[in-house]
């Protein structure tokens, strides 16, 4: 096996800003016609999205904003009794806090879903989580186990479950998002990869089904989107809305190789139910910053 899917298998060990983020950078990327967006604000905004059995809200990770949409769509479906879990990217299939209380420490919450914070700050996250717990709602890990991935990166099937299109997509996606670093023979194992792992947070959302309530599935803008994401796993009788985070970009922001990739992949109005837009974020070039991780890496973590 080559280095670079080491590097992948690893990469939740990588600042989450280099690392996770730039893994979904280009699956997120491109806009939606304005008619997709609204002026009323985030979270009576959900109203417009119910009734759904699921509501996708895809972020990106390093930007704060977004864990604070996610914050206020967990007390606005609880205050109303709606929400039935939340289900994470953030944390690995098979944990979750459904035995715990809603009084219980953010010690025994990070505990129960195992929760990695070198990969997934805390910080960030935890006000989501603990938002969930608090109102008495299960939190659930939705990713696929890092012990699987291997096993899905070398399964064929995968390949067929995409139509050709969407395939190519999301391994666009991937190469842009490693900003040109990795092999081409790699691409398509990293997206089976990718493709397992949609369905995986799938199956834990289909799991946690309440009838009259609904799952808020959270995830990487790529993750969520209709056409190559997660909504591609499930049956037809399930209703799912899809609302999108963006960050919006500054006049100033710097145009690096990643940003640009992120410019010319526009996302089906089909995609995305809702576009919630953010304010943008300092500019910065993560592809300098990853090719120096990717230098600085011992040849055999690459």
């Amino acid at each position: 096996m080559q280095r670079p899917i080491r590097s992948f298998l690893r990469a939740r060990t990588l600042p989450m800003a280099v690392g996770c983020a730039l893994l979904v950078l280009a699956g997120c990327a491109g806009t939606l016609p304005p008619t997709a967006t609204q002026a009323t604000p985030w979270p009576e905004r959900l109203h417009t999205l119910l009734p759904a059995d699921v509501l996708l809200l895809g972020e990106q990770h390093d930007a704060p904003d977004h864990q604070r949409l996610q914050r206020e769509a967990v007390l606005w479906l609880a205050a109303r009794g709606q929400l039935a879990a939340l289900v994470l990217e953030m944390a690995e299939s098979g944990h979750s806090t459904q035995s715990l209380p809603p009084g219980a420490t953010e010690a025994q919450v990070q505990a129960a879903l195992q929760w990695n914070d070198a990969a997934w700050p805390w910080k960030a996250y935890g006000p989501v989580v603990m938002a969930a717990v608090a109102a008495g709602a299960p939190v659930l890990g939705g990713n696929l186990p890092r012990a699987q991935m291997r096993a899905a990166m070398q399964e064929p099937a995968w390949d067929q479950h995409l139509p050709p299109a969407a395939l190519a997509r999301q391994i666009t996606a991937l190469r842009d998002g490693h900003c040109g670093l990795l092999p081409e023979s790699q691409l398509a194992p990293m997206a089976r990869i990718q493709i397992a792992r949609d369905a995986s947070m799938a199956r834990t959302a289909q799991q946690a089904l309440r009838p009259g309530q609904t799952v808020l599935l959270v995830a990487g803008g790529g993750h969520v989107l209709r056409s190559i994401g997660v909504p591609t796993h499930w049956p037809d009788n399930l209703k799912s809305k899809v609302a999108l985070a963006r960050v919006q970009q500054a006049q100033e922001a710097i145009k690096t190789e990643a940003s640009q990739a992120a410019g010319t992949g526009a996302i089906a109005p089909a995609d995305a139910d809702a576009v919630i837009d953010t304010p943008a974020l300092p500019p910065r070039d993560a592809c300098a910053e990853l090719r120096e991780q990717w230098r600085a890496a011992p040849r055999g973590q690459r």
